[in-house]
């Protein structure tokens, strides 16, 4: 039908009762499974937003493609390729029959019903995605999914279509795509800025020291969760927090924004306190010790910190109360009798994380005494069944005292405000939404902010000088005195919200803490805080089959992932690759190599490199004269629209999908050099040298772009191309004869060495603060001991890389990478001496003749 007030016929449409129309298939959806009594739960959210903004688009091209314009084959699977990979891999990572379980939910309606016209004919259903052929077929042999079926498409198959799509607009994914024979205009676009050239490029602006807000333009003020000083952070952690903010921090200022990046350690609570009884030091030098543990372990993965600071210092002491005061003075803060538990044998009142029992609402086994980690319920430590202190193991008793809250419920209106305004056209993500709405939806409550603690900021108040703050009270203040720390300036960054642009970074289960408790301290002291205006949460990344465990030895931990003989930058590639951005995901050893090995080695690297090598070995090391040709433009074009979509998901930080466009301009660049084969027509005519030359000009220029667009994931591999290619100046017309490949291959034997390393029981490592050597690589480690299969995987490597080296020597190959695999050579004869149990030999001097 036509619906009131629209002018052509709009499908899907449901008229509700109220006479409001919903025109969204996952609204529509939603809307009777909610009547039907489900309640909703964040994957299935999760994947209704990705099916609304990432798989309709690209299917809404593809079936205009394929019924309007006749189009088939690759030309349209093309276009839905990727949607469809991501579904096969969630669901095979997860091992589930469904997209949210083990049964049907909202999602795989949604996406079926979406899927259905186009993914019913074979061809665009490839038996290598196995996961999505089975889940496909589960649903499409259901009853009401078939009688659905053919109630809409009446047995013509996606051809039912034709009317509704005749009468749409051409997709505007088929112009951003460039599906086109011809995309003139988007080829005319990218060749005027390729004429332009340096001359486009905006003046670099200096580098302010503090880092200051400037009126007018753009600032952005960027923070990572602050870790929990108190123990060392494994990959999960390190992806979720730091890792991220340090990659779009990188990217802010490679656009000039105005841009202030910080993190430090939150010092404060019991959890320093059980350390430090512990170790048999105070909660100070817990601090001291641990503080600089983190520090060294974020300076090895490269993060770009503009402070690190700590939260046990002064100025935390300052703003924390003068918060407090300014709540207490407006009636935010509320007189409570507490029933707390109480561990008789540590003689102590248990903070809510050292206590651990069942979850009252799910069961859960392992929920903690202010949160269960499985149903994200608010949990009352009392409320919990089975109670266990988690320093002892002792069951703790119920005891009274007296304690203060934030008056959550007293502050929900402004709040709500605050949120209306700024959700719309944020960049929270879907699960920081929806884990907000539920607390809202579920009723605030009023927040006990004061815990019997001696560790901690004071409470200002009579009558509770033997109290602390609560650490997630302060904890989020952390990041104003620790830019209070860095600057006397603090205030322009932290009382500036109409120039200020507040990224935080953290992991799904810090939300409600910077998404609701320190917002609605912050609008309770009516100072004119700035709030978070982006809340990029992370879901959670797992370690092979099962989760990091400190105790039990399994997975890597920062100060271990240096001792691998890994690369940071391998480390920040993967981890960034493999980001959990819609729902959990796992790091696996055997993934690594794969993405190590393919798209580091045999795509990005293979590219940069023959590029590199080309221009250095047909050339002189001089960029030639470029003479570019309608495949040539064609290709810019491409390079073009990649890059605009890596500015686009950057700054929406979708940082795990930029990358994609990196790897995606590299693949394009491999291809131009296979079909163009430069190393032929160099030896031919007049016009093949010079198309040679083109061809060489063109991917060393593309290099150069990969090596910017490269620095915020692997700032290391991006100087060093950069130094290679001579940039800056911005001109690089001149590069280094010697252009060395830039990675090295992961093999099958050293994964799996350091899978049975980090697979559990490893010996626990001193974290006493000590000079560190350079770290050895891993197969001196774990070869120490060797037996006969070790040796003589050992021994293989000895014979495949003097190979290497006599193959050098006989080309007469340049004299520095001869040595660079004459010392590669040494070094294994040297592990293999270990691994043998022989005395390192003393290398011998050169006979005088």
């Amino acid at each position: 039908c036509v619906v009131p007030f629209l002018t052509r016929p709009k499908v899907p449409v449901l008229q509700l009762d109220s006479g409001n129309y919903l025109f969204s298939t996952s609204a529509i959806c939603r809307y009777f499974f909610l009547l039907s009594g489900w309640e909703q739960d964040d994957l299935t959210n999760q994947w209704l937003e990705w099916e609304a903004t990432e798989l309709q688009p690209a299917l809404s091209a593809a079936l205009y493609y394929l019924v309007v314009q006749g189009k088939k084959g690759e030309d349209v699977f093309s276009l839905v390729r990727r949607a469809l990979t991501h579904i096969d891999h969630s669901l095979s990572r997860r091992s589930c029959p469904f997209l949210a379980g083990e049964t049907e939910s909202l999602a795989d309606i949604v996406l079926w019903g979406a899927l259905y016209p186009l993914l019913q004919d074979p061809a665009y259903l490839p038996e290598e995605l196995g996961a999505l052929h089975s889940w496909f077929q589960t649903l499409s042999s259901q009853e009401p999914c078939q009688r659905a079926a053919e109630t809409v498409l009446k047995q013509q198959g996606v051809l039912a279509l034709r009317p509704y799509l005749q009468k749409q607009p051409q997709p505007s994914s088929l112009e951003g795509r460039a599906v086109s024979n011809e995309p003139e205009e988007e080829i005319a676009m990218a060749v005027a800025a390729w004429e332009k050239g340096l001359e486009s490029l905006p003046p670099v602006q200096p580098q302010q020291n503090p880092v200051l807000p400037v009126a007018g333009e753009r600032n952005v003020l960027i923070t990572s969760a602050l870790p929990y000083v108190n123990n060392v952070p494994h990959l999960g952690n390190i992806i979720g927090c730091v890792l991220s903010a340090d990659v779009f921090a990188r990217y802010s200022r490679l656009r000039q924004w105005n841009t202030l990046y910080l993190c430090g350690t939150d010092e404060y609570g019991t959890a320093t306190e059980t350390k430090a009884m512990e170790e048999g030091l105070t909660p100070q030098e817990i601090c001291d010790k641990y503080h600089v543990i983190h520090a060294d372990i974020y300076r090895w993965f490269n993060i770009s910190f503009d402070i690190f600071g700590r939260t046990t210092t002064p100025q935390q002491t300052k703003i924390t109360q003068d918060i407090f005061q300014r709540l207490v003075a407006r009636g935010f803060v509320l007189q409570d009798t507490v029933e707390q538990l109480r561990c008789e044998h540590c003689a102590r009142f248990l903070a809510d994380r050292f206590v651990e029992g069942v979850c009252p609402f799910c069961g859960y086994e392992e929920a903690r005494g202010d949160q269960c980690d499985k149903c994200g319920k608010l949990i009352n430590a009392i409320e919990l069944k089975k109670p266990q202190c988690k320093v002892c193991r002792s069951c703790p008793v119920v005891k009274s005292s007296q304690h203060l809250f934030l008056d959550l419920p007293k502050l929900g209106k402004p709040l709500e405000e605050w949120l209306e305004k700024t959700l719309p056209g944020s960049d929270w993500t879907p699960n920081a939404r929806f884990i907000i709405r539920s607390w809202i939806r579920d009723g605030l409550k009023p927040r006990c902010i004061t815990r019997d603690l001696k560790w901690g900021t004071p409470v200002p108040l009579v009558g509770f000088e033997d109290k602390v703050f609560y650490v997630w009270f302060d904890a989020t203040i952390g990041y104003l005195s620790i830019t209070a720390n860095y600057t006397d300036q603090w205030e322009k960054w932290w009382k500036n919200p109409e120039q200020v642009s507040l990224y935080q970074f953290m992991a799904k289960d810090n939300v409600p803490f910077h998404g609701l408790v320190f917002p609605c301290s912050a609008l309770g002291a009516e100072d004119n805080y700035t709030l978070v205006s982006h809340l990029i949460a992370t879901e959670y990344l797992n370690y092979e089959d099962g989760k990091f465990s400190k105790s039990r030895g399994v997975g890597v931990f920062g100060d271990m992932a240096q001792d691998t003989g890994i690369p940071a930058d391998i480390w920040r590639f993967y981890l960034l690759y493999i980001r959990p951005e819609g729902q959990d995901s796992a790091f696996s050893w055997t993934d690594m190599l794969l993405k190590n090995n393919s798209e580091l080695l045999n795509n990005l690297g293979n590219f940069i490199n023959r590029a590199g090598m080309f221009v250095s070995k047909f050339f002189g090391g001089f960029v030639p004269e470029m003479v570019l040709t309608s495949d040539d433009r064609r290709l810019l074009a491409h390079v073009t629209l990649e890059l605009q979509h890596y500015h686009q998901l950057l700054e929406k930080v979708r940082i795990r999908d930029a990358l994609r466009s990196i790897l995606t301009i590299s693949r394009h660049g491999n291809q131009y050099i296979q079909v163009n084969e430069p190393w032929k027509r160099i030896k031919g005519s007049e016009a093949d040298r010079q198309r040679a030359g083109t061809v060489t000009g063109l991917a060393v220029n593309i290099a150069a772009l990969l090596s910017i667009m490269l620095q915020p994931y692997m700032p290391t591999v991006s100087a060093t191309i950069q130094a290679q290619l001579q940039l800056p100046p911005p001109a690089c017309s001149i590069l280094l004869t010697n252009f060395l490949p830039l990675f090295q291959k992961l093999e099958n034997d050293q994964i799996e060495s350091l899978r049975q390393r980090f697979s559990g029981g490893q010996l626990e490592e001193s974290l006493s603060l000590k000079a560190k050597a350079s770290p050895k690589p891993a197969a001196v480690e774990t070869m120490t001991t060797a037996g006969p299969q070790q040796i003589q995987v050992l021994m293989d490597e000895v014979t495949k890389q003097g190979n290497i080296v006599r193959e050098l020597k006989a080309q007469k190959a340049d004299k520095n990478q001869v040595a660079a695999e004459v010392a590669k050579l040494l070094d294994l004869k040297k592990q293999l001496a270990v691994a043998e149990g022989k005395p390192l030999e003393t290398p011998k001097g050169k006979k005088k003749k």
